[in-house]
């Protein structure tokens, strides 16, 4: 019999940010550091929130107290299932909250970082605005002419956002990130991050800004121009395929070998059963009521993050405010996106829009 037989909560991490926000409603309240004036702890920016990082700990259960990062080193497939074979957990999510524009950068993929940055993987990833002020925009992918002279050139002189493409997006747009991505987000955003378990960046261009402790923040230009994909287009405003089901809504947002994301909005209670090859994470943003499984039931609000271990069999979610979820989990890409599309009749061409091989 497995150690993990229901539904299992982790913690939140927060990481302070010199482009975060202050307030993180409705979705979190940001911590106060112990030990801080008053003044100090109220000027605090938030700029992640890390719902699996290494350091999550597991608020109930038999693991209650364990760090994510140790109880994934001790119980691997049982935690991950048998599709995951590394002793990592397999995907980093997070919430972002910007308040100014982050640095412009670029992510190599694994080859590359096997090679340069060993005893770490590459990191494709995606993002999912939540909210979008009228100030928002983010930069993605280059100009077209842009050459590579001007780009280095411009990332040492610090210039380098009028070279880049600049989007406003829209709550609920979709945009995948492959490696070798120039991009960089701007003010004004709420979004959901999805990637490989990595946090290997390359910064480009900071804009001449100092970091928490005062220092300018380093560049990686060497291996940040050996990454950049020129040719590579901006992959956003994804199509939003969105079909009724019996408990509310599911939109299908997008699938890449490393993960998929789901979006379900969940109006009535609604029964769900673990898959038994792979561990899902599903992460509350709207609403509250309780998880319930054979053994029990907690309860559940804005903000949580849940793990479904493979043997955590059939559970319901109960709502008692109508409730927005993202799922997310490493896919079978036909199996999980594919032939569900098929059969609700989605041409092949609009599904290669969100099916990333």
């Amino acid at each position: 019999m497995s150690t993990f037989n229901g539904p299992l909560q982790l913690s939140n991490v927060f990481k302070p940010k010199i482009w975060g926000q202050r307030d993180l409603a409705p979705l979190f309240t940001a911590p106060q550091p112990e030990g801080r004036a008053d003044e100090e702890k109220s000027n605090q920016l938030i700029g992640e929130v890390w719902i699996t990082d290494d350091l999550s700990r597991f608020l109930n259960g038999p693991v209650a107290g364990m760090a994510l990062a140790e109880a994934s080193e001790k119980y691997g497939p049982e935690l991950h299932g048998q599709s995951w074979t590394g002793r990592r957990f397999p995907i980093l999510a997070k919430f972002i909250f910007t308040s100014d524009w982050l640095s412009v950068q670029v992510h190599p993929d694994d080859d590359y970082a096997a090679v340069h940055d060993p005893g770490n993987v590459g990191k494709c990833e995606m993002w999912y605005f939540l909210r979008s002020d009228p100030q928002a925009a983010i930069l993605l992918g280059l100009k077209p002419g842009v050459t590579m002279e001007q780009l280095q050139q411009a990332f040492a002189n610090g210039t380098s956002r009028g070279l880049l493409q600049d989007f406003r997006p829209e709550a609920g747009e979709a945009v995948f990130l492959p490696p070798g991505t120039v991009h960089a987000l701007g003010p004004g955003l709420v979004l959901f991050e999805v990637e490989e378990n990595s946090d290997l960046t390359y910064r480009l261009d900071d804009f001449g800004r100092q970091s928490l402790e005062g220092e300018p923040r380093p560049l990686h230009l060497a291996k940040g121009l050996d990454v950049i994909r020129p040719d590579l287009a901006p992959l956003r405003d994804l199509p939003p395929l969105e079909f009724k089901e019996k408990y509310g809504l599911r939109r299908f947002v997008l699938a890449s070998r490393f993960f998929a994301l789901e979006e379900l909005r969940v109006r009535q209670a609604a029964s769900f059963r673990s898959s038994p090859e792979r561990v899902e994470v599903l992460s509350i943003f709207e609403g509250e009521g309780r998880i319930e499984n054979q053994a029990g039931w907690l309860a559940y609000r804005t903000g949580d993050t849940w793990l479904i271990p493979p043997a955590a069999n059939l559970y319901r979610l109960v709502p008692r405010l109508e409730t927005r979820l993202l799922k997310f989990y490493v896919p079978d890409l036909e199996r999980d996106f594919r032939e569900p599309l098929k059969r609700r009749g989605i041409p092949a061409a609009k599904i290669r829009q969100i099916v990333f091989e």
